[in-house]
């Protein structure tokens, strides 16, 4: 099987499309594989690393605010619709895929597009509660539309014929142990409370997290993972500011980078976090109660769509950012734990929200397609 991947941008992107690629080679080691993303997108890393064979496109999006920049930005945006419309057509003449796979990003619309036009079977996969710009469009043409939540549809054409096939999840995030976690990571039986803003950082939520963990240090009733991300460098200085040093706390474990998130996610009771699709999807495939803190600053506020998909169904709670406090997450955090059941109860309903063998149902659907039999 040839099969070519059209994604990038973010990580959201990216990795759902290496998830299932690895999949592939899993199940089929002669599926040739084909990567195509946009020049100069993080992609262009992430991809040949990974061990795949990547082409790039020259590709950006509009921009939507007005200003001579960026109308500037447009106009360079409108040409490259149409050179990279005929870079994306060379590459599919050069490869021959026999389907091709969209993640979502600018790059996956010139690609998919084209493929169609010639007749390629395509797919295409959104990992969002609410449908980006590209998938949007390209959904009312695409032989299948691949939902990672339901509730995905409703902003969808009639014409798209979509399945459920969840998001695709790291099978070290499924398969680490609880117990052996937090043996690992040296914790004792108190809560252990999980919190990120993402590898850059998220200033509210640290500033909130601060408070947090100032009031914890009070009670000594939980345990702390923290990862303040990459901009959040101030973040010890403002603990030290706030009375209180982390080194000499045990049960406070406070870094810029989280790089065992696995053992982490497994060890935890309570998640503070973004609500990025792939983060929500891995929430739910451990089954893990949390407090959602969505990105104003993402295209189409999807963030906060996913994070009502969760909420809708009893399986996190939810603060926006623009009513984030330290006090209010305090709170927040108390209720909780004081609630009898309570963040056992969203644990269970985000497990039920699992789609944990979502790489499959993708595999078998490109059979589908194809009109072969899977490797099983």
């Amino acid at each position: 099987m040839r099969i070519l991947f059209a994604g990038g941008g973010t990580a959201g992107h990216i990795n759902p499309a290496l998830a299932i690629a690895g999949y592939i080679k899993e199940k089929e080691p002669d599926a040739q594989i084909l990567y195509v993303g946009a020049k100069g997108g993080m992609e262009e890393r992430l991809v040949p690393s990974a061990g795949y064979d990547f082409r790039s496109i020259t590709i950006s999006g509009f921009q939507r605010s007005l200003s001579f920049r960026n109308l500037v930005k447009n106009g360079k945006t409108a040409a490259r619709l149409f050179t990279s419309t005929v870079e994306a057509r060379r590459i599919l003449r050069e490869f021959h895929p026999d389907i091709c796979v969209g993640t979502g990003g600018y790059v996956s619309g010139p690609v998919i597009r084209e493929a169609m036009r010639l007749g390629i079977p395509s797919v295409i996969h959104e990992q969002n509660a609410f449908p980006g710009v590209t998938n949007k469009m390209l959904s009312k043409r695409a032989d299948r539309t691949m939902l990672a939540v339901a509730d995905a549809q409703k902003h969808l054409s009639p014409a798209a014929r979509c399945v459920l096939t969840g998001n695709p999840v790291r099978q070290e995030v499924i398969r680490t142990d609880r117990k052996a976690a937090r043996a690992k990571l040296g914790l004792d039986s108190r809560p252990l409370i999980l919190s990120f803003g993402g590898s850059l950082g998220a200033r509210k939520i640290n500033e909130a997290v601060a408070e947090l963990l100032v009031q914890s240090a009070k009670s000594g009733r939980y345990q702390h993972i923290h990862g303040y991300g990459q901009w959040g460098k101030w973040f010890p200085d403002l603990l030290l500011e706030k009375g209180l040093d982390t080194r000499d706390r045990k049960e406070m474990d406070i870094r810029e980078y989280i790089g065992n998130m696995p053992d982490c996610l497994a060890a935890a009771d309570l998640v503070i976090c973004r609500a990025g699709a792939i983060t929500l999807s891995e929430l739910q495939a451990v089954g893990r109660a949390s407090i959602l803190i969505p990105s104003p600053n993402v295209a189409e506020n999807h963030q906060f769509h996913n994070a009502m998909a969760m909420v809708d169904r009893g399986a996190a709670e939810m603060i926006e950012e623009k009513n984030l406090t330290g006090g209010g997450l305090c709170r927040k955090v108390q209720e909780l734990f004081s609630q009898q059941g309570k963040i056992e109860t969203l644990a269970e309903n985000a497990k039920k929200m699992a789609i944990p063998d979502s790489c499959d149902r993708i595999y078998r659907m490109i059979r589908e397609i194809l009109n072969q039999p899977p490797a099983d």
